[in-house]
């Protein structure tokens, strides 16, 4: 490795991130390869946290890596729905989306896009956003009539994604699909990124949430887990709620393809560097 390329590193690294030393170990490890990385929670409402994220995703584009972005928007879309007396509920933590909900959710989302998509080319990232409305890859079956205009992937023009990633572009995508009839349908974000993930054969998955990772019965992390350390854990009640279809989600797409799924802290500073560029990692890794 060059002077030259080693002040370059060293220059694109943040302060508080991983150390020159143990990211440079890190930097084949994930050559050419797709990183696809889900953010929800926290981290897309608090300015400092996704000032953090936004900056990690230009770090990792500089270093050479393929991110690939797909975002959340649960809680703004909520921030909206209450602002117009529109009451949502929940069927296994899915919205359920009717005719006026779906366009006011679709509003939300693509300009959620923008805000994202505005702020990478701000770290001088090239970028594509992609929305229902704007090169819409993902096509959509209903997922259950009860859930109204609520899709589960049927097919991702994966080639579209490819494209846009030989041209040095970072895709940045909405959970939002068009069924067969061009009827915009809201999906739920992980299902996207999952989906996104095993189409690609991706290195890793990042699901970036407001969660450590993991827990054991003593509230610690677990750094890794397989699918039968899981299902014990699910067993034991030491999964529960909400994490059970999260880590369900995780177990089907590490066992189709994708080296290992992460679940990992966005609260915490640089969460995203210290898992994919240093020893210690920063949330729980789930593979087959």
């Amino acid at each position: 490795m060059s002077s030259l390329k080693e002040e370059v590193l060293i220059n694109i690294l943040p302060k508080d991130g991983p150390t020159f030393e143990e990211v440079k170990k890190y930097l084949e490890k994930y050559n050419n390869e797709f990183i696809v990385i889900k953010c929800g929670g926290s981290v897309l409402v608090n300015p400092k946290l996704f000032k953090i994220f936004i900056e990690d995703v230009g770090v990792l584009k500089k270093l050479g890596f393929n991110p690939i972005i797909v975002h959340g928007g649960g809680k703004r879309i909520n921030n909206k729905l209450n602002e117009l007396n529109i009451k949502s509920s929940f069927i296994d933590g899915l919205r359920v989306t009717n005719k006026d909900t779906i366009n006011i959710v679709e509003d939300v989302l693509i300009e959620f896009n923008k805000e994202i998509v505005d702020a990478l080319k701000d770290q001088s990232c090239e970028t594509r956003g992609i929305t229902s409305k704007e090169y819409n890859i993902i096509t959509v079956k209903p997922e259950s009539d009860k859930l109204g205009f609520v899709g589960t992937p049927t097919h991702i023009k994966t080639n579209v994604l490819k494209e846009i990633i030989k041209v040095n572009e970072v895709p940045v995508l909405a959970p939002l699909g068009l069924d067969e009839h061009n009827q915009t349908f809201n999906i739920n974000a992980d299902t996207v990124a999952g989906s996104i993930a095993k189409e690609l054969k991706a290195r890793r998955l990042m699901i970036i949430s407001d969660v450590e990772g993991v827990l054991d019965n003593e509230k610690k992390l677990i750094p890794e887990i397989n699918s039968s350390k899981a299902n014990k854990l699910i067993e034991q009640k030491i999964i529960s709620g909400g994490m059970i279809p999260k880590i369900n989600n995780c177990l089907d797409v590490a066992s189709n393809g994708v080296r290992g799924v992460v679940i990992i802290d966005g609260r915490k500073n640089h969460s995203l560097l210290f898992e994919l560029l240093s020893d210690k990692g920063s949330g729980t890794l789930i593979r087959e």
